[in-house]
């Protein structure tokens, strides 16, 4: 198998394990401070494969982007208060989340 191969299948793996939750199901995740911001125009399946291999670079830029972040208390709060539903994926120790 080569490594387009691989690389195809491990983002299969991970949209596979994509799904939508209510946000207040993610409130102890966002307590214990691994609950990650994903910005909408990101694809969240990438995303968690960059993460699930360790692409610090990439991750990087996306941090200084402010494209990915913790989740911030405000977020967390409108979220909370709008009774919304997010697109989650847990990439341990992290749960990626987007609205």
């Amino acid at each position: 198998m080569n490594e387009s191969n691989c690389c195809d299948i491990a983002k299969e793996k991970v949209n596979l394990e994509t799904s939508q939750i209510a946000w207040k199901e993610l409130q102890r995740f966002f307590a214990s401070g691994t609950a990650v911001f994903v910005a909408p125009d990101l694809d969240l399946v990438d995303v968690a494969y960059q993460f699930s291999i360790d692409h610090k670079d990439q991750v990087t830029t996306w941090m200084q982007n402010n494209q990915v972040a913790l989740v911030s208390d405000q977020q967390a709060t409108s979220w909370f208060e709008a009774d919304a539903e997010v697109w989650a994926v847990v990439v341990k120790p992290w749960i990626l989340v987007q609205q």
